[in-house]
């Protein structure tokens, strides 16, 4: 997963994409960077790390321009280096193109090793650099002309946000699998991955972009191209599971109150004699909470998040993963000593975590600990750009639940069933990609891609 975010026409474009990343920052941790353009020079700052660090009020104002383009990384194809950063910015034939990505290109690495063959190359190991060879060897075209013609040769999922010559450029594959949104404020033009980013800058949400629509914005306003229709989409389930952010709404609908179905959903599904449900801060929060108002037991919020520790699941090295794992969150002994405890939680990636937790919860007292998961096992890798790891890492694809509940030391342990997840989604089931679950991939996956990869860590 990645964050993205760009402004054409406000001469506070680069402040704007500074906030706008600031809300996004949740969908990657390890590096930032915002490009803009006043028709003259292109300005740039970036660096590793979260927005807040990486930008001060100095790098701010040196951003000069009415249109900029912010990017913050979750490293799923490229290593987590700077040279990695996005957006990716080159300077071609007395142009300019930029680009920032989120998703993968599946069948990146084949293009890739056709175009290094007759001479391109490549300045870092991610798979959006692609993109941007491929429209520098079109660019006698125009714009419009070319941007069909690139992007309908990628394959896998892809929501994108460029920078042209001027030209502000979003665009989604055709399956709709990462979102995208366009709002406006003041005049000024606003693409974001989330509306939530949207609400900060007290942008007004006009819509989505559209799956397989690209939208160009220049000084005559938005103009839409439309690549070959797919007959359905394939949203990324995971999103309203865990991703985006709760006060935002995603493929046009809310994520809060999604979580708050499954949650519901689940309590009818996997019910348990208890004195109180919680979940562990801060993404089990709602579905919990749906599932305290359908069983009609307490809510209790018994564990306290260290807001100053970012997100476990996002981090690229279990090291990592570890560490913030054992300051992110403390027990208050006096709710849990003696209790039944419900723990609600999105999801068991590796259950490591899950683990840690519970044997802290177990150390101050719970008498009891039963826990419901509000999506299905995850037992496969997913393609498209979220990092789940490899299949044998992924608990739930080597081990039956019961052996499950006992690794992470539970009295019980039940997840949603897949007709309950879909039965819970604000859409079609029909509209949803739902692979790591039922190992339906909405499209073919080339052989060896994991393998052909060319570092792990977009």
């Amino acid at each position: 997963m990645c964050g993205l975010f760009g402004v054409y026409g406000s001469k506070d474009a680069a402040s704007l994409t500074y906030l706008g990343l600031y809300a996004l920052q949740h969908r990657g941790e390890e590096s930032t960077g915002i490009i803009s353009y006043d028709k003259k020079r292109i300005m740039q700052h970036q660096g590793m790390g979260l927005v807040n660090d990486v930008f001060d009020s100095s790098a701010i104002k040196r951003l000069k321009g009415n249109i900029a383009l912010g990017h913050v990384r979750y490293s799923t194809t490229g290593s987590s280096s700077a040279s990695n950063i996005q957006p990716f910015l080159v300077k071609h034939r007395g142009g300019h193109i930029a680009i920032a990505h989120n998703g993968n290109i599946t069948n990146a690495f084949f293009l890739r090793c056709q175009m290094e063959q007759t001479g391109s190359i490549f300045q870092s190991t991610m798979d959006s650099e692609v993109i941007i060879h491929m429209l520098a060897k079109l660019r006698n075209k125009k714009t419009a002309d070319s941007l069909p013609e690139v992007l309908s040769q990628l394959e896998g999922s892809f929501s994108a946000v460029m920078m042209i010559d001027g030209v502000l450029v979003g665009a989604r594959d055709r399956l709709g699998m990462r979102p995208l949104c366009i709002g406006k404020l003041d005049g000024s033009y606003i693409l974001s991955s989330e509306t939530c980013a949207l609400d900060l800058i007290r942008a007004k949400y006009i819509r989505d972009v559209a799956p397989g629509e690209i939208v160009c914005i220049d000084k005559n306003g938005l103009s839409t191209i439309k690549l070959e229709k797919e007959t359905r989409s394939a949203h990324c389930i995971f999103e309203f599971i865990y991703f985006a952010r709760p006060d935002s709404d995603i493929f046009t609908k809310n994520v809060y109150l999604t979580r708050k179905r499954l949650g519901a959903q689940l309590a009818k599904e996997a019910p348990a004699k208890a004195d109180m449900v919680m979940p562990f801060p801060d993404s089990g929060n709602y579905a919990a909470l749906g599932f305290a108002e359908e069983s009609g037991l307490p809510f209790e919020t018994a564990m306290i998040r260290n807001h100053y520790v970012g997100r476990t699941f996002i981090e690229p090295s279990q090291y990592a993963r570890d560490f913030r794992v054992r300051i992110k969150l403390n027990p208050i002994k006096d709710v849990l000593k003696g209790k039944r405890v419900i723990i609600v939680e999105d999801s068991i990636v590796r259950g490591t975590t899950s683990r840690s937790r519970v044997k802290t919860l177990r150390e101050v007292g719970a008498k009891e600990v039963h826990m419901r998961i509000s999506c299905p096992p995850i037992i496969s890798p997913c393609y498209y750009g979220i990092d789940f790891p490899t299949k044998k890492e992924l608990i739930a694809s080597n081990r039956t639940i019961n052996q499950i509940r006992d690794f992470i030391g539970l009295d019980s342990l039940k997840y949603i069933s897949l007709e309950g997840m879909l039965e819970a989604m604000p859409l079609p089931r029909s509209e949803f990609c739902a692979a790591c679950f039922n190992l339906k991939y909405p499209t073919d996956i080339p052989k060896g891609f994991r393998k052909n990869i060319l570092e792990k860590g977009k």
